[in-house]
């Protein structure tokens, strides 16, 4: 079942003279086996929609509804929610508090009714499908490098068996090789567990790579909501928000007003290898 937002106003502070409007009339739908990203400046209201997502915030108007029903209903079971929506927020340090990796990721299936042994093979499941290392399952999560982290994180969340995977900055502070493990990961995720993934970053280039579909967030707004060919073909507009387009598309542009007849639209470096390398080739 998809996640619907309904004309979703958030207002922190409201009735005060501090008050702001995080989230301003927002309606979208999130169909299951989505790969979305979801981009925006500081302050455009990226943390607060994927907050709404799984019911870490509630609404200061509209709705939210999974499976059909309104999570902001007095009778709702938020718990179940998490069950199925499950969010990794951008420093995993927050999220690792046991003693050991292993311990960790079984606190979650645990905490949602699943017995010792059920919550155990969960935890051997997601750390394997992350690609965690098996010398490090019982070691202490405070040894952990920032990439081991972050996978330990998402195997938490995993082992919960949620059908949507909300990641908030997944790569924040991470090398390019760590940057592009994790990545590949939750895209193997995708790709085999059929899992919606819900992608937050500040990187273009990681979001034209990976993702389906784009949103874009402005003043708590969406600004659009397409696919990323669409999406950053408008540079100028993004430009105003404080965003840019990958790098490959600007290299193609600075080629294009040099003379040089290649592909506008390139979004990766492999795309814009292929088009510089066939416009060479026919000059």
């Amino acid at each position: 079942m998809p996640l619907i937002l309904d004309h979703v106003c958030q207002v922190y502070n409201a009735d005060t003279e501090m008050s702001v409007r995080a989230l301003d009339d927002v309606s979208l739908i999130i169909p299951e086996g989505q790969f979305i990203g979801v981009i925006g400046h500081t302050g455009s209201g990226k943390s607060t929609l994927i907050q709404h997502l799984n019911g870490l915030i509630l609404p200061t108007s509209g709705s939210v509804y999974y499976n059909g029903q309104d999570i902001t209903d007095k009778d709702f079971d938020r718990k179940e929610l998490r069950k199925h929506v499950g969010l990794v927020f951008q420093y995993p340090e927050h999220q690792l508090f046991e003693t050991d990796v292993f311990t960790d990721v079984c606190f979650g299936p645990k905490n949602i009714g699943m017995s010792k042994k059920e919550a155990e093979l969960a935890a051997f499941d997601a750390l394997r499908k992350v690609g965690f290392p098996d010398d490090l399952y019982y070691a202490s999560v405070f040894e952990l490098s920032g990439g081991q982290k972050r996978r330990a994180a998402v195997a938490g969340v995993l082992a919960m068996k949620p059908d949507f995977l909300i990641l908030d900055e997944p790569t924040a502070g991470l090398d390019p090789v760590g940057r592009y493990e994790i990545l590949d990961m939750v895209s193997e995720l995708h790709r085999t567990a059929g899992i919606t993934i819900i992608l937050v970053s500040h990187s273009m280039e990681d979001v034209a790579m990976y993702v389906e579909r784009v949103i874009v967030m402005d003043k708590g707004r969406v600004a659009y909501d397409d696919v990323p060919r669409e999406v950053f073909s408008h540079s100028e507009e993004l430009e105003k928000m404080g965003l840019s387009i990958p790098e490959p598309s600007k290299i193609a542009r600075q080629l294009i007003k040099a003379g040089l007849n290649v592909d506008p639209g390139v979004l990766t470096s492999g795309e814009a290898a292929d088009s510089i390398y066939k416009a060479l080739m026919y000059r």
